[in-house]
């Protein structure tokens, strides 16, 4: 039955038949035709409940699907009197994560000339405060935020300017860990997991942007792990990779060593680069705190973090970033099947001890094939330790030869 009670809306032959419902219709005051059945008061009390129970369900699924996602991680953080929810804002828990983690974000100052405490001079970064011990406070930052400092400080929210010691840094993974005192320091970030990150979760990047301090930014985690290749030597061979949490948050220079926190304030990632170049906008890189923080670990039990040492200098055979000129290929006297390897520049250490020389072009570890200096490293560093012995398959003046090597300790700035 329709909800006109007459063969015209009901779906019958169109127009009046004569007959039928067409006699049950009579003229109102106006001339047109009303219902002679249901009255005008419970039409608009059948609209009235049904626009009631549409409301309802609707309300009903934002609170269960929408709000969750605006609140954090759980269905059920954020309910409290002070949440989004009770407040009517949205962005509320954004407002109230800021403020929990803002204590614990310093600048990190690193004056490169002895003596010289003025900041013309100095490399700005920043620093998230991670732990508290005794009459101590440590401070987690970027590698290339303290490199090369001759003296280091941390400016505190409100201005309080203390003087830092580094007690360890590892150029592979970006990581150093400061010293200051911690008579000043209230707050100490609380440590997420950047294992359990969403693509999509609502994140904040605080930290120094060009010397503007305590700067906030807000974005979304445009991918949880990403893999980038990274040219520790910044000579355009790609030797190593890491993974990173991609953002669109703000990071800008300055921003390095600071903090990546997720809506309930805790500590996700350490911002360390972004993707600088025409036309490139919202693409920021942080390292995963996890990653972050067994490093971390490692510097304050030892200072720095130990790997095997095989002592080259190298250059791809084939990469397309830096590629030899066809002279300087055909110098090495390769057979033409060889078109992958890494070509040594420099002998140190193990390698120099076990006969590598220049020009040299390994091509495989223990029987594994090594095609770039990024594979040299991963099978250094993923499957040796520390006074294991190796063997290096390699190409001098045409010839394929072997040799074992005892890998060392890499020491702290030496090349591998």
């Amino acid at each position: 039955m329709s909800l006109f009670d007459d063969e015209y809306y009901g779906g019958g032959s169109r127009g009046f038949s004569g007959g039928g419902r067409r006699s049950s219709r009579r003229r109102g005051r106006s001339g047109g035709y009303r219902r002679s059945g249901a009255g005008t008061g419970t039409i608009v009390l059948s609209a009235l409940l049904a626009s009631l129970l549409t409301a309802l369900l609707l309300g009903g699924a934002f609170a269960v699907f929408v709000l969750p996602k605006l609140g954090g991680t759980s269905s059920s953080a954020g309910l409290g009197s002070t949440s989004a929810l009770a407040s009517g804002d949205p962005y509320d828990r954004l407002i109230q994560a800021a403020a929990s983690v803002r204590p614990s974000v310093v600048s990190v100052v690193n004056h490169r000339t002895a003596g010289d405490t003025t900041l013309q001079g100095a490399a700005l970064g920043s620093g998230v405060i991670f732990k508290k011990d005794g009459g101590k406070a440590y401070v987690i930052t970027n590698n290339h935020v303290v490199a090369g400092a001759k003296e280091l400080e941390t400016v505190l929210i409100d201005g309080t300017s203390l003087k830092a010691k580094l007690v360890g840094s590892d150029t592979i993974t970006d990581v150093a860990v400061l010293e200051i005192d911690s008579a000043k320091v209230g707050v100490v970030a609380q440590i997420g997991d950047s294992d359990k990150l969403r693509l999509g979760e609502t994140v904040i990047a605080l930290g120094n942007p060009l010397g503007l301090g305590d700067t906030l930014t807000s974005g979304i985690v445009s991918y949880p792990k990403r893999v980038m290749p990274v040219s520790l030597n910044e000579d355009g061979v790609y030797d190593w990779e890491q993974q990173v949490i991609q953002t669109d948050a703000a990071i800008n220079e300055g921003n390095s060593g600071g903090a990546l926190v997720d809506l309930d304030g805790r500590l996700i990632g350490i911002n360390t680069m972004k993707i600088a170049d025409t036309g490139v906008e919202g693409i920021g890189f942080a390292i995963p705190v996890n990653q972050v923080m067994a490093t971390a670990g490692e510097l304050l039990t030892s200072g720095k973090i130990s790997r095997p040492y095989l002592g080259v200098y190298s250059l791809d055979l084939n990469n397309p970033y830096s590629p030899m000129d066809e002279d300087q290929v055909d110098s090495l006297k390769l057979p033409g099947s060889v078109t992958k390897g890494v070509v040594v520049l420099e002998s140190l250490g193990p390698a120099k001890d076990a006969g590598i020389e220049l020009n040299d072009v390994i091509v495989g570890f223990d029987g594994q094939s090594i095609d770039s200096t990024l594979m040299l490293r991963k099978y250094l560093y993923g499957k040796k330790q520390i006074g294991d012995k190796m063997t290096i398959s390699y190409y001098r003046d045409g010839k394929k030869q072997s040799v074992s090597v005892t890998l060392g300790e890499r020491p702290e700035q030496g090349e591998e």
